[in-house]
């Protein structure tokens, strides 16, 4: 697989440069030159696979030549261990459940993907890396977990102080070991800034660092994934087209879908469905891509104002907002409708929606009724609804239970670092003597 920088500035590089490095010299986001191809035939013969069969077919053929065949279904067959269900709620209407994983949240699949690839990658060579990531919510935890005791790595995981929920704090900062949490004061775009700025500093280079945020175009692949699975427990038929409702923050997601969608997925429409923090369906009304600071909402890891793969988006349609738009409708919430959209789906489908998810319905009942289309809604459920269980019983009156493994966690002892200053110089030396305690 070759890839280019979105800013074309940058040599194409290989996949496992593209791997280790996260971002490219020129500060853009890798991308793949050329995907592969899927057809109708393929999509029978997958049809009534079990997801990780799924898996393996489509990482073979993404990954082909860059990994032995036996080494890519031992990362498929340890990272993607859980179950995909979907489940049908009636009018047409699916909802496919991200959170089976380990984290209960979507960002398991891409983390635990990343985490083993690099694993084979760093076997092979003797090598060591530092691994950083931004998180509002559910990235920093599957990551943190992912990567827990894999040698040769390093993870650094920042957060924004007081803007993810205890649980979510819990889960990324009480590993310890060869991760560390870093408590940042600022919002996400500003951990997002840090993660980019140490990248891209020549002179933390000997630290080897790399990205697990969806910057890293491993984490993505894993993606796709999902898209055909939900696919084809939705279509009635190979070949109908389904429409996608996607949570959409820092886009990494939606841009998956994308590119599924461009290896032959059948998509009817993707519906980028944002809270308060509508930077894309801003860019779809008006041309104009305008980065702002972020509003805390309810759908807390949505809360990005400046989201980074917005730059593969834009590449992957030339520039053009309207060519975007025809496969793409940005349809932002409320908070008033997304709390309204839990005690909608409870009432009427029986389901409890997380707040994510909550928007992503919200957004898809409104496409539905606007558009007058009848073609099965997949409504992507990112993450648990126990983890947001202050937020269910307030509107449903119960919290939802939190599976056996998860329940002691406030018992856990927090090991979070403080950075009060988030300036690239003050990250500069926290990573610096990171390092050297490490060596």
């Amino acid at each position: 697989m070759q890839l280019r920088s979105t800013h074309r500035r940058a040599p194409l590089a290989g996949f496992r440069e593209a791997l280790r490095r996260g971002l490219a010299p020129d500060g853009g986001l890798y991308q793949p030159v050329d995907l592969p191809r899927f057809g109708e035939a393929d999509l029978r013969a997958w049809r009534g696979l079990r997801f990780d069969a799924i898996a393996r077919q489509l990482a073979q053929r993404l990954l082909e030549g860059e990994f032995a065949p036996e080494i890519l279904d031992r990362v498929v067959d340890g990272a993607l261990d859980f179950p995909v269900p979907a489940r049908p709620l009636g009018e047409g209407l699916s909802l496919l459940e991200l959170f089976h994983g380990p984290t209960l949240a979507f960002k398991d699949f891409g983390a635990r993907f990343l985490a083993r690839l690099f694993s084979e990658v760093l076997r092979e060579g003797g090598e060591h890396v530092m691994i950083l990531v931004a998180t509002s919510g559910d990235t920093g935890s599957a990551v943190a977990r992912g990567f827990a005791g894999v040698a040769g790595t390093r993870v650094v995981v920042l957060y924004p102080a007081g803007k993810v929920s205890p649980f979510q704090e819990a889960q990324m900062a009480t590993i310890g070991g060869n991760v560390t949490a870093v408590r940042v004061a600022g919002v996400f775009d500003d951990c997002q800034r840090l993660v980019k700025s140490a990248i891209l500093d020549p002179d933390l280079a000997p630290l080897r660092l790399s990205s697990a945020n969806s910057i890293n175009i491993g984490r993505l692949l894993p993606q796709t994934f999902y898209y055909v699975s939900g696919y084809l427990d939705a279509a009635r038929r190979p070949g109908e087209p389904v429409v996608f409702a996607v949570p959409s923050g820092n886009l990494g997601n939606l841009t998956a879908g994308v590119m599924a969608a461009r290896m032959g997925l059948p998509v009817a429409r993707f519906i980028a469905a944002t809270n308060a923090n509508d930077v894309l369906p801003e860019y779809l009304d008006s041309a104009a891509f305008r980065p702002r600071a972020s509003v805390p909402t309810l759908s807390n890891a949505m809360d990005v104002g400046d989201p980074s793969n917005f730059t593969r988006l834009a590449a992957m349609y030339d520039g053009s907002a309207a060519r975007m738009g025809e496969d793409i409708a940005g349809l932002r919430v409320s908070e008033p409708e997304t709390r309204a959209a839990i005690r909608d789906a409870y009432r009427r489908f029986g389901a409890v929606l997380d707040p994510h998810a909550a928007v992503a319905y919200s957004a898809a009942l409104r496409f539905r009724h606007a558009a007058g289309s009848r073609a099965p809604v997949v409504v992507l459920a990112t993450a648990h609804p126990a983890k947001f269980a202050g937020v269910i019983r307030e509107e449903l009156g119960f919290e939802p239970e939190l599976p056996v493994s998860e329940r002691g966690w406030r018992s856990r002892p927090l090991l979070a670092v403080d950075l009060p200053l988030a300036s690239p110089a003050a990250f500069k030396d926290l990573l610096t003597g990171l390092s050297a305690r490490s060596s």
